[in-house]
């Protein structure tokens, strides 16, 4: 599997979050396939150093998004009818976060482009990890 997962002690955000927003990440920008398998709970919670119920945990909210599925005996794959929210949801929604994002950003006193740069810079190493160079 070329997808790869990344947790970061220093961010404040639960280990299990993590998981379930680089999942959708990974959905929502085509490097998750339908019909892609992910690494077992064990496998994957090995591979962290996280407990298994971590993974399990993860893996449980996303399929009860309707992101992953698990198949009983053969793994947990990324769901075929990843629809998603509507598109005009989908859209209010980044905006609202994007808004919330930036308001954060001037209250550091720092610019929006600075802002703007630190996120391509993020999405680059996420890229590069996925590609698991």
């Amino acid at each position: 599997m070329a997808f790869s997962f990344m947790l970061s002690n220093s961010s404040g955000v639960p280990f299990y979050r993590q998981i379930v927003n680089q999942v959708i990440y990974g959905v929502a920008n085509g490097m998750l396939k339908p019909g892609e398998r992910l690494p077992t709970v064990r496998r994957l919670a090995v591979d962290l150093q996280v407990n298994l119920n971590t993974i399990a945990k993860a893996y449980s909210e996303l399929e009860l998004r309707g992101i992953l599925n698990t198949q009983q005996g053969t793994g947990t794959f990324v769901s075929d009818n990843n629809e998603g929210i509507d598109p005009g949801e989908k859209e209010k929604e980044i905006e609202r976060l994007c808004s919330r994002f930036l308001d954060e950003v001037a209250a550091m006193g720092a610019r929006s482009g600075d802002a703007i740069a630190v996120l391509r810079k993020i999405e680059n190493k996420r890229k590069k990890a996925t590609r698991g160079t």
